[in-house]
């Protein structure tokens, strides 16, 4: 379930003081002092919890079987591969006595959201520059834990289960997928769907060229990532929610995180985070021929949601072609050429 994309209603819609202190209870975390719904959780699975013993995460009514087993996974294996802060120890438990679901509890990592309206409005040029680079050695040193399996994890039989065929044909079948599905809500013709059929094809050996799978983490954005002023420097506090993470191309993670910023009007931010990645990992003919089609796919999956539920920002008089290729061609391929 890693890699598909979830559209999901499950969520913690209510916990009582009592249930958050048998918790509490259940593992030594003292007495409870307050809670409340976190700010950040596109899935409202998730609550800040704090204690006489400290500061925790509450992450509850999981959105599939072994979701939290999952993340575990990466969790730990993170810890044990790279310096990257995680929450750790994340405590998994499932039985549902206490609130009807499996839960985990894990230590609330300090630090900022550097999207923080507030925070933005401080920051400088410097500052900008200065976490791009932060978040480019981040991705660097999580990319560097390799597999011999394309594919996700297992949560059910512990293992990892690789993509059916190969990863290029996963990957491409999966934008294929959802372009198809997005003629349920919007105009789709010919033109785009062979626009898009180009764009991979002109990529294929690209991706036939990858040799080994790394660590995708699969949601790289600023609400899962925490950072921390230091002087004249931002220090990585943690990076949270590994729902999404699966192994295949790294550069993958650069996609989300390049839309919401070029779309912001951060060229700088971008450039460097791009050409900060691509001197850690030796990836710069790569980086342009597949993050384009990383990129491809995030704009079918963004195109899709925002007509299914009715919220367009763009003129309706655009095919996705001209949509698309406006972003690929003048925003993105202006940094990476």
């Amino acid at each position: 379930m890693t890699a598909k994309i979830l559209f999901s209603s499950k969520k913690i819609d209510s916990v009582t003081k009592e249930q958050l202190q048998k918790m509490l209870d259940r593992y030594n975390l003292g007495e409870l002092i307050s809670f409340k719904q976190t700010e950040k959780g596109v899935m409202k699975q998730t609550i800040f919890v704090s204690s006489t013993s400290g500061d925790y995460v509450l992450k509850g009514n999981p959105i599939y079987e072994g979701q939290f087993v999952e993340e575990k996974f990466f969790i730990d294996h993170l810890k044990a591969r790279t310096d990257i802060p995680v929450p750790v120890p994340y405590v998994l438990d499932e039985m549902k006595d206490i609130f009807g679901w499996p839960y985990a509890i894990m230590p609330r990592l300090p630090g900022v959201h550097f999207n923080d309206p507030k925070i933005e409005a401080a920051m400088t040029f410097n500052d900008r520059i200065r976490i791009a680079r932060v978040l480019a050695r981040a991705l660097a040193e999580m990319h560097a834990w390799k597999s011999d399996i394309f594919g996700e994890f297992d949560p059910i039989h512990n293992t990892l289960r690789p993509f059916q065929g190969s990863y290029q044909n996963w990957l491409f079948n999966e934008i294929r997928f959802w372009l198809e599905d997005a003629k349920k809500y919007s105009g789709i013709s010919q033109a785009d769907k062979d626009w898009v059929e180009g764009l991979l094809e002109s990529s294929r050996n690209s991706f036939e060229e990858l040799q080994s799978a790394a660590f995708v983490m699969g949601d790289f954005k600023p609400e899962n990532i925490l950072l921390q002023p230091v002087e004249q420097d931002w220090n990585l506090c943690g990076i949270i929610d590994f729902t999404n993470s699966y192994f295949g191309d790294p550069i993958a993670d650069l996609a989300k995180i390049t839309v919401l910023y070029l779309d912001k009007g951060e060229e700088e931010f971008v450039r460097h985070l791009l050409s900060e990645y691509a001197k850690l990992t030796n990836a710069n003919v790569a980086l342009k021929e597949r993050l384009i089609i990383h990129i491809l796919y995030r704009k079918v999956l963004d195109w899709g949601c925002a007509y299914a539920i009715n919220n367009v920002t763009w003129s309706k008089e655009l095919s996705f072609k001209e949509w698309a290729s406006e972003f690929i061609d003048n925003k993105l391929l202006g940094l990476i050429n």
